[in-house]
């Protein structure tokens, strides 16, 4: 009896060790170029269906059994890797970034007249090679500013445009190894999604107004006009309590890694940064729209969290109901004199309702008076819809970034936490009338999607920027002075039916431009004006700012990446050692950062 209970006990404790004979393998997976993170990466066991993914560190854990010895890596833009299972339980991986060429699919063009300028809107579709399937990415087309003779065309009007996701999604393009598509390429975005050392008003104006004039650099004999605003600061405890709506789509086409799961992680980062006195809502939609939770105080950052976390994607997009909602939400909670916003999260594949740029920009242009603003983070690859994203922004009172990494969402979060979410002063907009005794013809480098008419300056109803907290926004012209010869003047036959109109040729100043702008404050509905004076007194460009030389480095880069008709003399070489001797301090490293996408760049465009 004793030998069989022994032999009984035995066979057991074998069975056990044959089942505990397997093994689990970790490690990290990252870009063999820049060493960074890869997360979405699959992972499987060869011959097996046992798979999982990296994590957002680029983090992976997978059983295998006794006898499983190959592991098979796989993510979009990189090269497959199969890797031996040695006597080792930790494995990290370096995946080289395939060839991946990108080409354009689809271009369906139209115009519209706007004068002085008559403006193309393309809605290109890109897809990239090596994925068989379409890529369906939209961007509005952009046709880009020319050359104004001020006798002709005095005023230059825009609106400010404080929006910066044009160069995180440049950045998503250059580092995946491919040159981005001409109309994903924003200017005065680049530009402005980098922060400027710039006094805010002494008084009590909400903004204020600096100036700087030099050399061109890429063409020696123009001058480059940089025209700096900076938003009053305010600290965070004395700003209004805010009446937030997280508007998140949950539909089928945000199930991949760097969309839904980087939303939930970039929103519970938001959640970390309310108050006890501000409230948050959560709406959702995919085929219909729901209240995932109704408005709750920011104090409750667990509960928040919790219902974050329990999102999942699955069905259609029914956007436009999904933001009639929204609004609804936060109308009904309103605080007065508060910071009243919707905060949406999306790829911007609208495809149930509502659907089309336009039938959003109604949606929005309806809810426009209401007090309530609509932020946007875009997410994901592959069908981003950037018009749409950039439309409902631009209309809805509020930003647009683009939110491709984990960092990127504590930059636009975190960072810049109140000038991206509180608003100081609304409808911003300039006007510059330039001296045609100084100056011979002048162009506004982007802000081409912010053109207004010269009459809408002064027309309180005429939508214009806004700016946050501490916000700054770059404007740069680049003027071509009395007197040069240029490639960029053209003449026209004479009228047969009119006879020509003198034009006054300046008053003998020595002023270059005179610069207006008006703004609201955010409860306001009547504008206030201030102007400020430029003279013709240049410096040399060694002798300018550190922000003016960088500023100007990162319009160069765009100029060559939209291979831009006005490009004239830009170089790779000389903008990228412009942005190092400009860095400055940089303690976020994003200027640092800007140096090796250039560098990216340059060797994509050989």
């Amino acid at each position: 009896m004793k030998r069989n209970i022994y032999l009984i006990m035995l066979f057991l404790s074998l069975a056990g060790f044959r089942n505990s004979s397997s093994r689990k393998i970790e490690g990290l997976i990252y870009s063999y170029d820049d060493r960074s993170p890869l997360p979405g990466v699959s992972v499987i066991v060869k011959g097996t269906n046992i798979k999982t993914q990296s994590d957002i560190n680029g983090h992976y854990a997978i059983t295998i059994a006794e006898g499983q010895n190959t592991l098979v890596f796989s993510y979009v833009g990189f090269d497959r890797k199969e890797i031996k299972i040695g006597k080792s339980d930790k494995i990290n991986v370096a995946l080289q970034p395939s060839s991946v060429a990108l080409r354009e699919a689809v271009a369906v063009e139209y115009t519209r007249n706007s004068a002085p300028l008559t403006r193309s809107l393309r809605a290109t579709s890109i897809w990239i090679g090596g994925n068989p399937n379409p890529n369906t990415e939209s961007y509005k087309g952009i046709s880009e500013n020319r050359f104004n003779d001020p006798r002709a065309v005095p005023l230059s009007t825009f609106a400010i445009d404080v929006d910066a996701a044009s160069y995180s999604n440049v950045r998503r393009f250059i580092n995946n190894g491919s040159m981005p598509p001409v109309d994903a390429v924003r200017i005065e975005e680049m530009i402005n999604y980098f922060h400027y050392d710039l006094a805010g008003p002494a008084n009590a104006d909400p903004v204020a107004i600096h100036t700087e004039l030099s050399t061109a650099p890429w063409n020696p004999r123009h001058r480059l006009l940089r025209i700096g605003l900076k938003a009053k600061s305010i600290k965070t405890d004395k700003l209004p309590p805010a009446n937030f709506v997280f508007l998140i789509d949950v539909s089928g086409s945000m199930s991949n890694y760097n969309k839904l799961p980087l939303v939930k992680s970039s929103m519970k980062l938001l959640v970390d940064q309310l108050r006890d006195v501000d409230h948050v809502a959560i709406v959702t939609y995919a085929g219909n729209a729901g209240l995932k939770l109704p408005s709750t105080p920011g104090s409750q950052k667990i509960k928040i969290k919790e219902a974050i976390e329990t999102l999942e994607a699955g069905g259609s997009t029914a956007g436009g109901a999904g933001i009639k909602l929204a609004y609804n939400t936060a109308r009904e909670h309103f605080v007065k004199g508060g910071n009243n916003r919707i905060i949406l999260a999306t790829d911007g594949d609208f495809n149930v309702g509502e659907s089309s740029d336009g039938d959003i920009e109604q949606v929005i242009a309806k809810e426009r008076q209401s007090g309530i603003s609509i932020s946007v983070l875009g997410y994901g690859m592959g069908n981003l819809k950037d018009s749409k994203m950039e439309t409902i922004a631009d209309k809805g009172h509020g930003n647009y970034a683009y939110i491709d990494n984990i960092s990127e969402a504590r930059k636009a979060i975190i960072t810049e936490f109140g000038s991206t979410l509180f608003t100081v002063a609304k409808d911003v907009k300039l006007q510059v009338e330039f001296n045609p005794a100084k100056v011979q013809a002048y162009r506004l480098l982007g802000y081409e999607n912010r053109l207004l008419e010269k009459e809408d300056f002064n027309n309180d109803k005429k939508l214009g920027g806004d700016m946050g907290v501490g916000h700054t926004v770059t404007a740069f012209y680049e003027i071509i002075p009395t007197g040069t010869n240029d490639d960029f003047s053209y003449s026209v036959d004479p009228l047969k039916y009119q006879k020509p109109k003198e034009i006054a040729t300046g008053i003998n100043s020595s002023e270059l431009v005179t610069i207006k702008f008006r703004y609201k404050t955010p409860t306001a509905e009547k504008s206030e004006m201030e102007k400020v004076s430029v003279l013709d007194a240049p410096i040399a460009l060694s002798r300018t700012s550190n922000d003016f030389r960088f500023a100007s480095a990162v319009a160069e880069l765009g100029l060559l990446l939209r291979n831009s008709d006005f490009k004239q003399h830009a170089s790779y070489q000389g903008l990228i050692a412009r942005a190092k001797m400009a860095k400055g301090k940089d303690e976020e490293g994003y200027r640092a950062e800007f140096v090796s996408l250039a560098q990216n760049a340059h060797l994509l465009s050989k």
